[in-house]
């Protein structure tokens, strides 16, 4: 809702690319797919994720959390401008917490695939505290730091797979 009204496809389609900011909160565009945009916005975040990767560590890790500091903002704004705190459509989360996955895993299709699987498991299903942080913290903050720990949660059943290994 923005100022008591619901948004149609059109103005939400505006304020995602109406603005640097909008674009990149929508995930460069991918968050406006009328289905599954987190799913979608997922997909488009492993190109730019295969690119970051090809850094250092260190920097890759750096530039996820500029990224992640520069979310908050991203995401605050855009929310405001749609009147809603977590639009579906708002998917730069999506792309942050992909690329923390995709950091600590071998650059190999198949750990990809199940970074990508258990990343989007855990962002949907939201288990203890993400769905308690989801729903009592607000702004731009809320929206990144749920994908976060969504993030921390695939990691760990791939990180023992690959001790294990």
């Amino acid at each position: 809702m923005a100022g008591g009204i619901t948004l149609d496809s059109a103005e939400t389609r505006r304020i995602a690319l109406a603005s640097p900011s909008g674009f990149l909160a929508f995930g460069l565009g991918s968050g406006l797919s009328p289905v599954a945009p987190g799913t979608v916005g997922t997909v488009a975040a492993i190109p730019l994720a295969a690119v970051l990767l090809q850094l250092p560590f260190w920097y890759a890790l750096a530039a996820i959390v500029v990224a992640f500091l520069v979310g908050i903002w991203l995401c605050d704004v855009t929310g405001k401008a749609l009147g809603v705190h977590d639009h579906g459509g708002i998917v730069w989360d999506e792309f942050v917490g992909l690329w923390l996955v995709l950091l600590f895993v071998p650059f190999a299709w198949s750990w990809w695939l199940a970074g990508f699987v258990l990343f989007r498991f855990f962002d949907i299903v939201k288990p203890w505290p993400i769905r308690w942080l989801d729903r009592r913290v607000q702004g731009g903050f809320g929206v990144m730091i749920d994908d976060v720990l969504a993030a921390v949660y695939a990691l760990v059943p791939l990180l023992v797979v690959l001790h294990l290994v």
